[in-house]
């Protein structure tokens, strides 16, 4: 690809040294339209999480939510701005060390240091606000892993695909330990997206999806989690399982189902859902978002977020046939597992299809160390994407 665009563009001597006249230079191929989605859709989240929770008295709306997330966009762009600005191939070199500081974040986290929520110990409070290691962790094990496999060449023995494994295990178990089994799913979800483009024997994929059924039974009868929690991830297959229902597990998905059911084609308005304005469906601004799109918005709306969505998807993917070398497109190819697992598990929570998990919906939900995640993931997309001729 880079060859052919060469020998396509006649540049006069000397002006290769000049970025301003380099038809290769990457500021000429920065994809406008994946930073055109994102902030359309990250907007959406903004409106939606002013609608969710700015309370019911005209006369004292609360806008401190909506003033968080606007700052956290605003770091997520100039992270997703930082991170385009570097060759993604240089990230290979920091690889490790940023691998070991997340380590070490992980391990913190779980002894006193780490604040408790919800039976969940995942989070530093910083003030009035958290850093969460297990979100960043996930652009760090996409950038190790994409340097492996693209060191090993495609060529996976046994070994190989061990060293690859060990990497990823490592954050995962430490983040079992919150415990947190949703997050743990998103770096499978990346692990096995990467090895089967990076070359993985199909012999290998089966083996490792049996082992990671085994380990998820495991964990859901072992006591690791409590009961609560294991309804929660169970409540969508038994919705009407009365032990589940006598703990309220399946609470958030009947009222999640309520809100998008009322919301029809064309929805209830904008701030005018009952759900909504009544704070019915919990943790609506985090993790249940998307039900407040569903019922103000109804299927006019919720069909062009998942839309923009799909866009974003469509762009990562082409960024990956398009990358210069194996370390951008397995790069990609990361990013895109964690984006599509986390989309296609927040909707299809929303809807009692998937099971509940505490997984947020990338650019839509509430939360700092969430979004800037996103944002840091699509700055590498767009790294790629700029530096294919370069």
């Amino acid at each position: 690809m880079a060859s052919t665009f060469s020998s396509r563009v006649r540049v006069a001597p000397g002006a290769l040294g000049k970025t301003s006249r380099n038809p290769a230079a990457p500021w000429r191929h920065v994809d406008v339209v994946l930073i055109g989605c994102i902030m359309a859709v990250g907007a959406l989240g903004c409106l939606m999480i002013f609608s969710a929770t700015r309370g019911r008295d005209p006369a004292d709306f609360d806008t401190s939510y909506l003033t968080k997330q606007a700052l956290f966009m605003g770091i997520g762009v100039l992270a997703m701005i930082g991170t385009a600005f570097f060759d993604y191939r240089r990230y290979r070199e920091l690889a490790p060390l940023a691998y070991g500081a997340v380590v070490l974040l992980l391990v913190m986290v779980v002894t006193g240091l780490g604040s408790v929520r919800k039976g969940t110990q995942a989070w530093f409070q910083l003030g009035p606000f958290q850093l969460q290691p297990s979100e960043l962790s996930k652009i760090v094990v996409i950038v190790v892993l994409a340097s492996l496999i693209a060191n090993f060449d495609s060529e996976l023995d046994f070994g190989r695909l061990a060293a690859i494994l060990g990497a990823a295990g490592v954050p995962m178990a430490l983040i079992m330990l919150q415990p947190d089994l949703g997050t743990t799913l998103v770096f499978v979800a990346v692990g096995m997206g990467m090895l089967l483009i990076g070359g993985a024997q199909v012999r290998h994929i089966v083996a490792l999806t049996l082992v990671g059924i085994v380990g998820v039974a495991f964990v859901l009868n072992s006591g690791m989690l409590a009961t609560y929690q294991q309804c929660r991830l169970t409540s969508f297959l038994e919705q009407e399982n009365k032990d589940c229902k006598a703990r309220d597990a399946a609470y958030n998905q009947d009222q999640a189902k309520v809100a998008i059911g009322s919301g029809g084609v064309l929805g209830t308005g904008l701030f005018k859902g009952t759900q909504t304005r009544l704070d019915i469906v919990p943790e609506q601004h985090t993790d249940f978002i998307f039900t407040a799109l569903g019922e103000e918005l109804g299927f006019v709306g919720s069909g062009t977020l998942l839309a923009l969505l799909s866009i974003i998807t469509w762009r990562i993917w082409r960024t990956a046939q398009l990358a210069r070398d194996t370390l951008g497109t397995l790069i990609c190819v990361g990013v895109l597992s964690m984006f599509v697992f986390q989309v296609f598990e927040n909707v299809g929570m929303t809807m009692g299809i998937m099971p509940v998990t505490g997984i947020p919906l990338p650019f839509m939900s509430y939360g700092g160390s969430s979004t800037l995640t996103a944002f840091i993931a699509m700055g590498l997309v767009l790294n790629v994407h700029m530096r294919r001729f370069s």
